[in-house]
């Protein structure tokens, strides 16, 4: 049996048991079932349950736990085998976590085994706070990606480890300070090339148990109110059978922010109505005045509450006996174990990008060295490790102590912070502005090389009212590095010395100043609570950089569109209208990766089942290419790389702008050596969509473009190596 007939078959049962037990509870106990923190009913001997709980990178909010590098972080890592041991390693740690909890009495927030994760939201604009939470601005390989981590902490069983969450569904990505009354309009072409389809690979391949909308309105419709979203969509054209959620205090937005409702009896209607089955809040605190005004009937309520029971069931949560007698019981001793911990700072070695090396300055050799230079605000930054929704780490490696370690005495290192994150300086009562870039310039006259370490954290690009931010609600204004980190760096930039700028931020920033004016460039984003280990392996040579960007870099001249309009024209690669300062897809290593071969293998053309694979073609058709693919590393180290191919549309008048990204392999090739290996193509890169929303089969043949980058002039011109094409008939 495949995973689908495995998972229907186990929901069958589970759905026939929730029946007979809800077909038990009274009207008033269905509803107190309907609210996140789910309330005990003592009679039956059902526990109190609190559906909440996070694992974006690991277990959150629930005391220590594995700290990933952020979800950003990992999609640069272009590795689909990670992602899902992630997505294990956070079932693992949190069924521990629940089972410890339960003995305990302890039914609080953050210690179920429903996590609201993964965000699969398109990271459509750079200055969303929010988009280090996703996986990119690609459809495709957050498809992949998120398909993978649904996977990993689902396992692929009929019953389920732990369950996965699709969030936000659907068209949701900033202005985070709009959020509660936003309309986010978006046309049928968008909607079926870019918004949808990680929803739609997650529900029909994956199986995720829950999905969860957004806050905003699309297309006028509430998301957790949308007949067009829940049922037309989500329900009966994709066939999704596990429950929604709210998101938190969303249906509250209904009539005290949208005012598409005049009262919570009315919001839980349209809720409620249209589907959404659990709220994240208190207004189905008002379900039995909605059902005597008639707004609702006893029959919604049934259903959603055996919707969620039939979760429950299949999570093992209404299992009988003692906790380690229960089936999938996980000892405690598996959170923060030594094979999570390699796990979490593979994720972050694979993740870190080179953006530029220049005159090979990197990597760095210590016994050349008599001092080293730590310089920035997130040079020693605990924040700055680990992005939001994250669990706690018994142990954090900042960059500098990474440094230390690494170099074991062998170099003196000198250390100073050069300025505040954001703030004008780092003591209130220094009469300058800029206390520490005298002492930043001293330590950089005194060193042999500095490593500049600047960027933002959670507290400057974020979640709307997490943290409050000093920028814009969670989002950036533009794309600039704070005035602070500004001024540092302009004053560094006049000392002869070689400079590396290690930049860890969750999102593209504007790092012009920084190519132009140092030595090397990195991109460490938030890598985990092993983050400062791993850049010093980078920084040291001990392994090669091997990251790929998930999203544009743009420069601040570049004109982006309005940041409430979510039309695609002008945005991410696929659209953007010029060059990339960055390309998506690029990334330099410490080895001279090439594609000097590719071949069609085969060529496929097959009747796919439309109930469980995403993104096919109208006629039904899945096409399929294997390629085999020759890779020649002409440099002096060995390396991983992530090969890629982008698939163009000649003579397609639905066509994107740009090729598009339709399979991608990490490889690894020693220093000297060609290797030969397969590449699959297949599913939505063969098809285009037209304005009025139809997937179709392009009419004008195939290209494919094979490397190890994108097949864009700024990308060749980055790497020094054209991709090899190879044209494509079915």
């Amino acid at each position: 049996m495949n995973l689908h007939e495995k998972r229907d078959a186990a929901r069958a049962q589970a759905r026939r048991q929730a029946e007979e037990l809800v077909a038990k509870m009274t009207t008033e106990e269905k509803c107190s079932q309907l609210r996140y923190d789910a309330l005990p009913i003592d009679r039956l001997g059902i526990p109190a349950y609190n559906w909440w709980n996070e694992g974006l990178h690991g277990v959150a909010r629930a005391g220590v736990a594995t700290i990933f590098p952020q979800a950003i972080a990992m999609a640069a890592t272009f590795d689909g085998e990670l992602v899902r041991a992630e997505g294990e390693c956070v079932a693992e740690e949190g069924r521990a976590k629940y089972y410890a909890s339960v003995a305990e009495d302890d039914h609080d927030i953050y210690k179920g085994l429903t996590f609201w994760s993964p965000n699969v939201n398109i990271f459509r604009d750079p200055r969303w706070g929010r988009g280090h939470e996703t996986l990119g601005e690609d459809p495709y390989l957050t498809s992949r990606l998120g398909l993978e981590f649904v996977l990993g902490l689902q396992g692929e069983e009929g019953n389920l480890k732990a369950a996965a969450c699709a969030k936000h569904f659907a068209v949701h990505s900033g202005p985070e300070a709009l959020r509660h009354e936003f309309n986010a309009e978006a046309g049928a072409k968008d909607m079926e090339e870019t918004y949808l389809p990680a929803f739609e690979t997650l529900v029909k391949e994956g199986d995720v148990e829950s999905v969860m909308g957004a806050y905003n309105r699309t297309n006028g419709e509430v998301c957790c109110g949308s007949k067009t979203l829940l049922a037309d969509i989500l329900r009966d054209k994709w066939g999704f059978e596990g429950h929604v959620v709210s998101d938190c205090w969303a249906i509250a937005d209904f009539h005290t922010r949208h005012m598409v409702t005049a009262t919570p009896e009315e919001s839980i209607s349209l809720a409620l109505g249209n589907g959404c089955d659990l709220n994240c809040g208190n207004t189905y605190l008002h379900l039995m005045s909605a059902l005597e005004q008639g707004l609702i009937n006893e029959d919604q309520i049934t259903e959603a509450a055996v919707r969620l029971y039939t979760t429950r069931f299949l999570l093992g949560i209404e299992q009988d006996g003692t906790v380690e007698d229960r089936p999938g019981f996980v000892p405690y001793t598996v959170v923060e174990s030594d094979e999570h911990l390699a796990l979490a700072r593979r994720a972050a070695e694979e993740s870190i990008v080179l953006l530029q090396n220049r005159n090979g300055v990197l990597p760095l050799d210590p016994s050349k060295i008599d001092t080293i230079g730590v310089i920035g605000p997130n040079a020693d930054s605990r924040a700055a490790l680990i992005g939001n929704y994250h669990g706690t780490s018994s142990e954090y490696v900042t960059v500098l102590q990474g440094i230390r370690e690494s170099v074991n005495g062998g170099a003196r290192i000198l250390f100073s912070e050069g300025c505040d994150l954001f703030k004008d300086k780092t003591e209130s009562l220094s009469e300058e502005v800029g206390d520490r870039i005298s002492e930043a310039l001293t330590v950089a006259k005194y060193s042999d090389v500095v490593v500049l370490v600047l960027g933002l954290d959670e507290t400057l690009e974020g979640e709307e009212g997490d943290t409050g931010n000093s920028y814009a609600s969670g989002d950036k204004n533009d794309l600039l590095l704070p005035e602070s980190q500004r001024r540092l760096y302009e004053a560094l930039a006049k000392v002869d010395k070689p400079v590396i700028v290690v930049n860890m931020t969750g999102s593209a920033m504007d790092l012009s100043f920084l190519a132009e004016h140092f030595d090397a460039v990195i991109q460490a984003w938030y890598p985990g609570a092993q983050g400062g280990r791993a850049v010093a392996d980078i920084l040291f040579g001990k392994i090669s950089p091997s990251g790929k960007l998930p999203v544009t870099f743009y420069d601040s001249a570049y004109p982006l569109p309005d940041f409430t309009d979510y039309g695609m024209k002008g945005r991410t690669y696929k659209y953007i209208e010029g060059e990339a300062q960055y390309p998506f897809g690029y990334g330099l290593t410490y080895g001279d990766v090439s594609v000097v071969n590719a071949t069609v293998k085969d060529c496929t053309k097959e009747t796919a089942d439309r109930a469980h694979v995403a993104c096919v073609a109208e006629d039904g058709l899945e096409l399929k290419v294997k390629l085999t693919v020759e890779v020649s590393n002409d440099g002096l180290r060995d390396t991983e790389e992530v090969l890629q191919a982008y698939v163009e549309y000649p003579g397609s008048k639905d066509a994107p702008l740009h090729p598009v990204l339709g399979g991608f392999k990490r490889i690894n090739v020693p220093a000297g050596k060609t290797a030969t290996v397969e590449l699959e193509v297949c599913g939505p890169a063969f098809t285009v969509v037209t304005d009025d929303g139809r997937r179709i089969r392009s009419d004008g043949g195939y290209v494919l473009h094979v490397g190890c980058s994108a097949p864009d002039t700024r990308s060749v011109a980055l790497t020094g190596h054209d991709p090899v094409s190879v044209r494509v008939e079915f």
